[in-house]
């Protein structure tokens, strides 16, 4: 995979820009485009507590009909995509709607990228863009404000044989419609609140300090940071604070223009090991990561850095830039622990005998090629060390 992949996307932003909307997934507008039949791709406890059921009853409506598949795993599998791709076929249903966060949204993109082009979704994973023809038309509809893959051209996918996690990078991942809706955040559960939103924060970080990074995801990721940081805390102690679940939901999606134009780097390559391999929550993981990393990454975009704190709501005036640097870190440590992220990696059931094998995973993932500083197996290896 090359960089220039990632700079040739600044397109999708226009693009998602008017696809989204706040209102409800809207059955008269999908109706209008002859569409028949709709695959949701949800997970069981959505179904379970009465959520999907407002998707159901907008499609009935407007005599839509549809098929669940609500097999989605936390960290969405290979096997997860193939299950869908058959329920897809069995019904013949023509286009497809993800209901959750990201597990689902990843999971719907792998099943509608695959339907349409043929073959297995690890063949996507080779490069960017590798897709020959556009999905199968995709509705996504989010319920979670952190992950920004409603409308990303990102897509993380597990393949458990060898316990791995893998993007894939497509521009045809884009959606016909994104929904962010807040309603339909207000009963997420505080530990998942904050996940989420660290899982939010990171990729504004790691966008902003991004080699791909560019003035328009810079302006996206600052003011992402800023509306994470000033809110999250408050959803996180009331989830019916809809003031602040609007925040948090312009964070994440003014987050996920950022990096699915700049990319990312060490944290969620890193993370993305955590997940294949103890299948632990990706925002978790990126929660604990991401001070180390960006301490990393300081010694070599310092002056980054100090933006971010800024962002962050630290005052630098008299600082030096070292100084303002760990403000930054310190900042980020200190939102992690008044969320309930700040764990360490040895309390989740993470043992030294793996570390090195994730290291070299991390190292081949297709984030770290934009990560701004290079490192080795061992620099990996002491990252993790360093939050164990």
């Amino acid at each position: 995979m090359s960089l220039h992949g990632f700079n040739c996307i600044h397109h999708i932003f226009i693009k998602i820009i008017k696809i989204v909307t706040k209102n409800k997934c809207r059955g008269a507008e999908l109706a209008s485009k002859e569409l028949k039949k709709a695959l949701i791709v949800t997970d069981g406890v959505l179904v379970e507590v009465g959520l999907v059921s407002k998707l159901t009853d907008e499609l009935t409506a407007h005599n839509l009909d549809y098929v669940i598949y609500d097999g989605v795993q936390p960290n969405p599998t290979e096997k997860n995509i193939e299950d869908g791709l058959a329920l897809l076929a069995e019904s013949k249903a023509d286009f497809v709607i993800s209901f959750g966060g990201g597990s689902s949204h990843d999971t719907a993109k792998g099943i509608a990228l695959v339907a349409a082009n043929g073959g297995h979704i690890r063949d996507y994973s080779k490069g960017v863009h590798l897709s020959k023809k556009p999905q199968l038309p995709l509705v996504t509809v989010n319920t979670t404000a952190g992950t920004a893959s409603e409308m990303t051209v990102f897509a993380i996918i597990t393949n458990q044989e060898d316990e791995t996690k893998y993007p894939v990078v497509d521009k045809h991942f884009t959606p016909i419609i994104a929904v962010n809706d807040s309603e339909l955040m207000v009963a997420m559960p505080k530990f998942l609140t904050a996940t989420t939103g660290m899982d939010a924060l990171t990729h504004a970080v790691e966008a902003y300090v991004s080699t791909a990074a560019t003035p328009i995801t810079d302006a996206s990721a600052i003011k992402a940071i800023e509306l994470i940081v000033n809110n999250l805390e408050a959803v996180v102690n009331n989830g019916q604070n809809r003031e602040a679940r609007d925040a948090m939901q312009y964070g994440e999606y003014l987050a996920g223009m950022a990096f699915s134009n700049a990319s990312l780097g060490y944290v969620h390559s890193m993370a993305h090991q955590l997940g294949g391999v103890y299948n632990l929550s990706h925002g978790l993981c990126n929660a604990i990561l991401l001070a180390e990393v960006s301490r990393f990454n300081a010694k070599q975009v310092p002056e980054r850095f100090v933006d971010i704190a800024k962002a962050m709501g630290v005052d630098v005036s008299g600082m030096t830039q070292e100084q303002a640097v760990n403000a930054a870190l310190e900042a980020i440590d200190a939102l992690s622990e008044k969320v309930g992220t700040k764990q360490r990696l040895a309390d989740l059931g993470v043992t030294e005998d793996k570390l090195a094998f994730m290291a070299q995973n991390a190292l081949n993932d297709a984030c770290s090629l934009t990560n701004p500083r290079q490192a080795n197996l061992a620099e990996i290896v002491n990252i993790f060390k360093a939050r164990m």
